[in-house]
């Protein structure tokens, strides 16, 4: 397979249609998986804010104070208050919040951008990453999918890399389960999650900066003879990670 990135993409405003700008600059190929950023998305679907839109809460204001002792920065509660209203829990208060969105996604601050933002204080993440993948599918001409994607940090490493927020056309995971190795013996829990692969080729071709680059088409992938998952959160019971950082923070407190 390989991947190039939609050349000349303008700067994004609400109420643009991403479908046409992505079919006016390129020639797609059934099969395709076209791979979105989220800020291109969120711009499309207005979702932009200021701080003003948040007045800050007690909560907010308190826990802006204990960012500041763990990091010993200002922290604007306001900031806070956006957080707490983009999420549905809250795992980490300090050095950083670690937060779940309600469609699912683990990451640091709702997922709130600040930069690239196309001139607004603050860029949200989708509200519903996978219709917009399907709203986005819907629109081009060649039957393709479609992976909204986003950047976030991995526990245990330093950087960050490409994560897939939604999707729409293809199974998010490939589940090798029951299939076996080289040595024939039985893969019993290997569940690969493809759209979050994808997310991460996209993503080393698009890049992080200013280079304007926020679609990439990724050609000739083939997601081969497997049984498919639409598995890609995990549910609270079965996530140890989730469970000891609560116990963490309930330890703090």
């Amino acid at each position: 397979m390989h991947a190039f990135a939609v050349p000349e993409f303008p700067e994004v405003r609400s109420d643009d249609s991403l479908a046409d700008l992505v079919a006016e600059r390129a020639d797609l190929e059934d099969g395709d998986v076209v791979c979105v950023a989220s800020t291109i998305v969120s711009k499309a679907e207005g979702r932009t804010a200021s701080l003003a839109d948040y007045p800050a809460g007690p909560r907010a204001r308190e826990i802006a104070v204990r960012l500041a002792d763990a990091t010993g920065e200002q922290k604007d509660p306001r900031f806070a208050q956006a957080v707490l209203e983009e999420s549905v829990d809250l795992l980490m208060e300090a050095p950083f919040l670690l937060t779940e969105t309600p469609f699912g996604h683990v990451g640091v601050n709702a997922g709130i951008d600040r930069s690239n933002t196309g001139g607004a204080e603050l860029l949200l993440l989708p509200e519903r990453p996978s219709e917009s993948a399907e709203r986005i599918r819907e629109g081009l001409d060649a039957d393709v999918a479609v992976v909204v994607t986003d950047t976030s940090g991995r526990p245990f490493r330093h950087g960050q890399r490409g994560v897939a927020l939604g999707w729409a056309g293809m199974p998010a995971s490939r589940d090798w389960r029951g299939e076996t190795d080289r040595d024939g013996h039985e893969l019993e829990v290997t569940v690969e999650s493809v759209v979050d692969e994808l997310a991460a080729t996209a993503n080393l071709v698009s890049g992080e900066g200013d280079g304007g680059t926020p679609v990439v088409v990724v050609r000739e992938f083939e997601f081969g003879d497997h049984e498919g998952s639409e598995a890609l959160y995990r549910e609270i019971d079965g996530d140890f990670v989730r469970q000891a950082l609560r116990g963490w923070e309930y330890a703090r407190n």
